[in-house]
């Protein structure tokens, strides 16, 4: 029996000033344990006159993860962070209750060639901490736990897995793995996976019962105990997921929640502008007219 339970394409999707390829949520799949929304950013080469500029937004009742392949993104949010996020580094925001921040193309490189190419995460928050105070935490590549077994080089960006921990503080159980192959081999990794997984293929390809899948692909297992595939030579993966939230989840913008009083609260402090600010911008990305509420399991 296939151990393949769904194949998710990315969807391109506009998120102000710049294309992404959306690969969480899905119709049939709303989340993958905690996680909930997953863009892929780019490749994409920009000139002197194109840069990535999404203004101060609002989020509630999730942490964020962005981890970068290529290029930079400065970060700032209301409470006085701000911070480079370059390839191999961890920036991950949780909100909580509620915060605010602004995502742009560092300063020195506005006016030059340059390209962007990573991915943007968010992780539901368990219900008994949908409130709790934000915070912000960046790390290192080198801080990230790396190791190499059977010719794979491995990168824990956060959670647990195979006995290592991510000083990356989540909220949950999770994980969230790189995985490099320069050979073709086999992988089997289901003594180490727990709760709900799947696998997205960024370079390179995967073969698995019978079938080969490549770049912008997302596959989610049926049971992550059973997770076994083929890496072709030069093939990048991640596999991340955890146990799921036992609770239904709502999505409005850019916030998630239990139940519809978060969300309202939340709406109605970004159209009064009482968010705390970010320090030193004026401008904001309005509440959309007309969005619709999503529940997601």
């Amino acid at each position: 029996m296939s151990n393949i339970n769904l194949i998710i394409e990315e969807r391109p999707r506009n998120i102000g000033n710049f294309m992404v390829g959306r690969l969480l949520p899905f119709q049939s799949k709303r989340m993958v344990g905690p996680f909930i929304f997953i863009d892929h950013m780019g490749p994409a080469k920009m000139t002197a006159e194109e840069n990535m500029d999404v203004p101060p937004h609002p989020h509630i009742g999730l942490s964020t993860l962005t981890y970068l392949f290529e290029g930079s993104v400065m970060h700032k949010d209301s409470l006085g962070t701000e911070i480079e996020i370059k390839p191999g580094q961890v920036n991950w925001m949780t909100a909580g209750k509620g915060i605010v921040h602004s995502e742009r193309t560092p300063e020195y490189q506005r006016h030059g060639e340059k390209s962007l190419h990573g991915l943007q995460i968010w992780v539901a928050l368990p219900k008994e901490l949908e409130e709790m105070e934000c915070s912000f935490y960046h790390a290192d590549e080198e801080e990230l736990p790396h190791w190499t077994e059977n010719q794979i080089a491995f990168k824990l960006v956060a959670g647990a897995f195979a006995g290592k921990t991510s000083p990356v503080p989540v909220h949950s159980p999770l994980y969230f793995i790189e995985l490099k192959s320069e050979i073709a081999q086999q992988v089997s990794l289901g003594d180490h996976l727990y709760g709900e997984s799947g696998l997205y293929i960024l370079e390179g390809a995967v073969n698995a019962e019978g079938e080969r899948f490549g770049p912008r692909q997302l596959l989610v297992a049926k049971d992550s105990k059973l997770c076994t595939f083929e890496m072709e030579a030069g093939t990048t993966v991640y596999i991340f997921g955890g146990e799921p939230l036992p609770e239904d989840r709502l999505i409005y913008w850019n916030f998630v929640a239990t139940d519809h009083e978060h969300i309202d609260h939340a709406k109605a402090m970004w159209q009064a502008q009482a968010f705390e600010p970010v320090p030193g911008e004026t401008d904001f990305v309005p509440l959309p007219p007309e969005p619709s509420n999503l529940r997601i399991k």
